[in-house]
Order: C-alpha cells, then sequence, then structure tokens
C-alpha cells in the first residue's frame, strides 16, 4: 500500500513542477526561520520555492518572502491571492479562507551568499575537521 501511496505522490509531483518545490506555511507548527532554511533549502535543490498560506499564516509567508528578498537571495516570480472554500471546524458551516502564493526565484548571486554564509558558520565553530 506504501508503494501506491508513493506512487500516486510522485505523479502528482510530476505533474505540477510546483508541487515539490512548495512549503506550507503555518502559523502556529514552527518558528519563522524554520521556513526561511527550508526556502533556502529549496531554492538550492530546485532554483525556487513556492510559499503558500491561508489566513492568519499569510503574515509568515509574507514576512518569510520578505527576509529572504532583503538578504538579496530571492527575487518575487509571482504572488497569487484566492479565497479557499472549507468547513468550519467548530459549527461544520462552509467558510472562506484567503490563501496566498508566493513563488521564489534565486538571485543571480545566490549560490555566492550561500556559500559565504556556511564559510562564515565553519569558521564561528573552529574550522570543521581539525
Amino acid at each position: 500500500m506504501e508503494e501506491i501511496t508513493q506512487t500516486i505522490n510522485n505523479f502528482n509531483l510530476a505533474n505540477d513542477p510546483h508541487k515539490k518545490s512548495r512549503i506550507q506555511v503555518s502559523n502556529t507548527q514552527k518558528p519563522l526561520f524554520f521556513y526561511v532554511n527550508l526556502a533556502k533549502r529549496y531554492m538550492q535543490q530546485y532554483n525556487e520555492v513556492e510559499l503558500s498560506a491561508l489566513g492568519m499564516a499569510i503574515a509568515a509567508v509574507v514576512t518569510t518572502a520578505e527576509i529572504l528578498k532583503n538578504n538579496g537571495l530571492a527575487v518575487e516570480k509571482r504572488i497569487t491571492t484566492t479565497t479557499v472554500d472549507m468547513q468550519d471546524d467548530s459549527r461544520g458551516l462552509p467558510v472562506q479562507k484567503a490563501k496566498i502564493e508566493i513563488l521564489l526565484g534565486k538571485t543571480r548571486n545566490f549560490d555566492e551568499l550561500m556559500a559565504a554564509a556556511s564559510e562564515e558558520r565553519d569558521g564561528v565553530d573552529g574550522g570543521g575537521q581539525g
């Protein structure tokens, strides 16, 4: 059964290239810099990342994107806002929630900046191997 699920997931990812580089941000699950660091890793791997959130988590997505842009790591490629119909957990009634998707791409000097940050960390830690 697990193999079937994995195959379906891979098929879905193959049909939408942004799905594999999408981060769905929650405002309660993780600290902000978790998402910033995860987005950096996704950009290293896929050259772009799509940040997505609903409702109150939208502020976390915007802040994450702004941190990446202000540090010279990302450029905005696309911003999409919509509303989605959901069920209200407490009453079971349909409600509309705001949704945002921000697609970010690597800047030209992304790799340089990441390498410099890595060297800086290694220097502070005592240079790695010894």
